[in-house]
């Protein structure tokens, strides 16, 4: 897997289903100037995955409170997002997900941000936070039967959004309200000091 950590996030150009609509040439830029959660799931109509795409949902206002727009990627085509998207949740549909779902049939995003099992033909669990300036900062990718943590991906956004802030660091499970760190040897110290 390539290491995207600080670089500018590859261009995307790809149909993508927005709000219950099929939508060309749908890419990243038009979110410039706020943050973006990119994650892949390997397919439509499969078992972890629905669990994924609705728990991003149910947190999706956590998320735009913080400036941060939800995207979706899978292998499929636009189509098969519609349909799963009218599927209802109790059949394992995704009826009511309405953040953007790119179709990458072609599979040229999951190359570009290097998630693609070549073996399955398939994206792994990648997930990308992209900031303001559309650079990568937080890149976390699963193997296919690992469902991710949505609190995990908000914890890190919130680390991401302190830092910009305060240009403090946030140590190990640091979660938003908690004690950060000056980026020295002595803020260090103050921090083992208070939390001793």
């Amino acid at each position: 897997m390539a290491q995207l950590i600080g670089k500018k996030a590859p261009q995307i150009s790809a149909t993508a289903v927005v709000n219950g609509q099929i939508v060309s040439n749908y890419s990243l830029e038009q979110y410039k100037g706020e943050y973006v959660l990119l994650f892949f799931y390997p397919l439509d109509f499969t078992f972890v995955c629905p669990t994924e795409l609705h728990a991003f949902q149910e947190r999706l206002q956590d998320f735009k409170s913080r400036s941060c727009t939800v995207v979706g990627c899978s292998v499929d085509s636009a189509f098969s997002h519609l349909a799963w998207q009218r599927t209802p949740k109790s059949q394992g549909g995704i009826e009511g997900v309405n953040y953007p779902l790119i179709a990458d049939v072609q599979k040229r995003v999951a190359i570009d941000y290097d998630v693609l099992s070549e073996t399955d033909g398939i994206a792994y669990r990648g997930l990308f936070l992209i900031d303001k300036k559309g650079i990568i900062r937080h890149q976390l990718i699963n193997d296919l039967p690992l469902g991710r943590s949505v609190d995990e991906a908000l914890r890190i956004l919130d680390a991401l959004i302190y830092f910009e802030k305060h240009g403090e660091v946030c140590p190990a499970n640091w979660t938003a309200g908690q004690k950060s760190m000056r980026p020295t040897q002595e803020g260090l110290s103050k921090y083992f000091t208070a939390a001793n």
